[in-house]
């Protein structure tokens, strides 16, 4: 397989319209970043110095160098532990006297005062591994120290011809990191600066101030122009609604002409109506001083309008205060009023008084003082703001103990932020805090702290890191190699293809040099328990989500410290499957047929389990896999490959077998309730679909929680299943009747598959199997 230049392309695209289009000035600047980076892609792949698909894509590195990747797996072509020097390289180099260039950076670290520095680091563990390539320098001090200097000169040879351009020694930090089993989403610095980057929300910026700023002028505008009415004229009001008579109506006569055969509305004669006829009219006087009050007015609006700018209704020609001040303008300046502006201006004043009352009255003011309550709620952005200062002081590169301080109540020395002492922090401002905490990784689950399996395979490198570095016996290298995984965890995954996989762990040189002190029987309990309990907390808390990737990366790495052979498989991309697969699915399906033979599963999805045993090697499964997706014409290419790649996971089970064994999970509420809670996630996706312009994706998804769910169901005895069905029947049946229409061909082919039937042989007609690919328009969408 070739990959060209289209996804690149596209990206460039994308990146160019956003930096020279946004408003947000950071999205331009993140965009033209984006832009650089694929720019050097384009440039790579044209030249001939990248060879993206390969696990050495960029010419002139080793595989173990971490590149800089960008979406979709493509590098760029540069070193993620290149580029400029940091603060804390430049700081190293002025203390230590040397220029700020790497590679005498390089050559100070293995001084004895630079080696005294880094044994210092590894005794005192207050540094930061970001890249797995920033352990190596420390790695070297250790086997100094340990006398192993054959290892030390071998691993000095494997980086050496490097040392210019990427980083080899770690961040100092401020204290150690933690070393017991709390983890954290994100460091006390990462959320800080994630409350920074909060702008005042506009929309309610615009609200408080039309409702501080200008419903007030409103105010004072029309009890401005209510002193123009004949006396007594305003207090008349129908029984219960007030200013709701004509008598007060604005403009019944132009008072600087005073005449007395036109009392009719402002600057003319309402000839029709007569002057006898509507004596009360507001206009008929002009008390003293009311142009003189009236052009402070209009000189206070300008100054209003000039300085407050984000509400401009008051702009708008058609609306009630525009209509009054541009009515007062012409008064003032002395010109007649027009009959088009007499009208509007007779009924803007209507309508305010109708709708809100005179200012001054008891509604029109409860009203008012409710707005002005409103306005002072402090807004999203000013708490935020409060929450950055209370984290500033707090070490930047740890989580939270707890976040009770930091989300408690404004106080009163707060409060000169604009936040009145008292305020609560919003469950908005509370979930962003929480990502810090730092807890059992049960506890942040229960919390709502881990949203998805996704969120879950973030954390659990911290985890594993401290399991897996247990095999060490010295201490300082245990910490050392826990900062090496986390930081090999976090490197992105490449682009690949003909089935290569990813850089290992122990591909790196620093951490193949330690290999001999890590022991092959420490830990290996430990690790054990561990994989035990992060299935269960998986299955538990995301019954109705495959495991994603990287949470199968942390399974494998357990299961091998804890000496298990085990075969995990990853999810393959359609876009780029083969259409082949490696020898570790087909083990996986042979442990699924030892699992799932002679249950619900095999009978719902039509497998021949006994058949797989027999089955030959990756070709023969392969072609098994294409025969049972059937029919793939009529779509897409990427479809046709998904539907493929489906069938490989129901075979295999995607996981889940592996899991009840050998590994055996025992969820604590036990498989009904497993199966119960994955078929809440399929009623859940399944409204989804209602409405959706691009269901697939969703589809997809509900069929993968509806394989957990039978899954689920299959480990369950008779009585169980029989239950469990039931109350799945009852379950669908709570929902909208797009779901239940959706629903119900499926779960005909669960009651029929029940009793002993098949989905294969005709004998269901209403039945469907609910796969989630398909290369024509799938059923579920219609």
């Amino acid at each position: 397989m070739y990959i060209g230049t289209g996804y690149p392309s596209w990206q460039l695209a994308k990146a160019f319209t956003t930096a020279s289009s946004h408003e947000d000035p950071a999205a331009r600047r993140r965009a033209e970043e984006r832009l650089r980076r694929w720019e050097q892609v384009m440039r790579g792949m044209t030249n001939g110095t990248l060879t993206i698909g390969s696990r050495t894509p960029v010419a002139g590195l080793p595989a173990w160098v971490t590149p800089e990747v960008v979406r979709g797996g493509f590098a760029t072509g540069e070193a993620a532990a290149g580029g400029a020097l940091l603060p804390h390289e430049i700081e190293t180099a002025r203390r230590a006297g040397v220029p700020a260039e790497r590679y005498a950076l390089f050559r100070h670290h293995l001084s004895d005062a630079g080696l005294a520095e880094l044994n210092a680091l590894l005794d005192g563990g207050a540094y930061e591994v970001d890249l797995p390539e920033e352990a190596a320098l420390l790695t070297v001090a250790w086997l100094l120290r340990s006398g192993d200097r054959v290892a030390a000169l071998a691993l000095l040879e494997h980086i050496h011809p490097f040392a210019d351009r990427l980083r080899f020694a770690p961040r100092p930090t401020a204290v150690p990191p933690r070393s017991d089993v709390v983890v954290h989403r994100e460091t006390v610095g990462e959320v800080r600066a994630a409350l920074d980057r909060r702008r005042p929300h506009r929309a309610v910026a615009t609200m408080n101030e039309a409702l501080t700023v200008w419903n007030p002028f409103a105010d004072e505008l029309l009890a401005h122009w209510l002193e123009t009415a004949e006396p007594g004229s305003v207090a008349t009001v129908e029984p219960g609604r007030v200013g709701a008579v004509e008598s007060g109506r604005v403009g019944a006569v132009e008072p600087e002409r005073g005449a007395a055969g036109e009392p009719g509305r402002v600057g003319a004669v309402e000839p029709e109506r007569g002057a006898a006829g509507e004596p009360g009219r507001v206009g008929a006087v002009e008390p003293d001083g009311w142009r003189e009050r009236g052009a402070d007015l209009l000189a206070r609006y300008r100054h209003l309008a000039a300085v407050h700018t984000l509400c401009t209704k008051h702009r708008r020609p058609k609306e009630n205060l525009a209509i009054l001040r541009t009515a007062l303008e012409e008064t003032v300046a002395g010109h007649g009023l027009t009959p088009r502006l007499r009208g509007l201006l007779q009924h803007a004043v209507d309508s305010m008084v109708r709708r809100r009352g005179v200012p001054g009255a008891a509604e029109h003011t409860a009203l008012r003082e409710a707005q002005t309550v409103t306005a002072a709620r402090p807004t999203l952005h000013t708490l935020a703001q409060v929450l950055v200062a209370r984290l500033t002081d707090l070490p930047p590169d740890i989580g939270l103990p707890s976040v009770d301080q930091v989300v408690a109540p404004v106080t009163e020395e707060e409060a000169r932020t604009g936040a009145a002492a008292g305020s609560e922090v919003p469950d908005a401002l509370r979930r962003v805090v929480e990502r810090a905490l730092s807890a059992p990784i049960t506890t942040l689950v229960e919390r709502g702290v881990v949203p998805s399996a996704e969120v879950l395979a973030e954390l659990v490198p911290q985890l594993v890191a401290v399991t897996t570095a247990g095999a060490y016996e010295d201490a300082a290298l245990r910490t050392l190699m826990a900062a090496v995984y986390r930081a090999f965890r976090n490197r992105r995954s490449l682009l690949l293809l003909n089935l290569e996989h990813q850089v290992r762990l122990e591909e790196l040189p620093w951490v193949a040099a330690v290999t001999r002190y890590r022991s092959t029987t420490n830990g290996g309990e430990q690790a054990r328990t561990a994989l035990v309990r992060l299935g269960e907390l998986t299955l538990q808390a995301f019954p109705g989500t495959v495991l994603p990737n990287p949470l199968v990366q942390e399974l494998v790495a357990l299961a091998r410290q804890a000496n298990l052979t085990v075969p995990f498989t990853e999810e393959l991309a359609a876009d780029i499957f083969e259409d082949t697969f490696t020898p570790k699915v087909v083990r996986a399906a042979r442990l699924a047929a030892d699992v799932l033979e002679g249950t619900l599963y095999e009978r719902y999805y039509g497998i021949d389990f006994a058949a797989i045993r027999d089955l030959g090697g990756p070709d023969a499964f392969a072609a098994l896999c294409r025969d049972r997706a059937g029919d793939r014409t009529g779509g897409s290419w990427v479809a046709a490959n998904g539907m493929v790649i489906e069938q490989s996971q129901i075979l295999t089970s995607h996981n889940l077998a592996a899991l009840v064994h050998p590994i055996g999970v025992d969820p604590a509420g036990g498989w009904p309730e497993l199966a119960r809670r994955a078929f809440t996630t399929v009623c859940r996706l399944v409204a989804r679909i209602h409405g959706n312009p691009r269901p697939l994706s969703t589809v997809k998804d509900a069929a993968y929680a509806w394989r957990q769910a039978l899954f689920f169901l299959s480990l369950c005895g008779l009585e169980d299943q029989i239950a469990v069905t039931a109350w799945i029947q009852e379950e669908a049946r709570r929902h909208p009747e797009h779901v239940v229409r959706r629903l119900a061909p499926v779960l005909a082919g669960l009651r029929h598959v029940l009793v002993g039937g098949g989905l294969d042989d005709g004998s269901a007609p209403n039945s469907r199997r609910f796969l989630g690919w398909s290369t024509g328009g799938h059923w579920m969408a219609s």
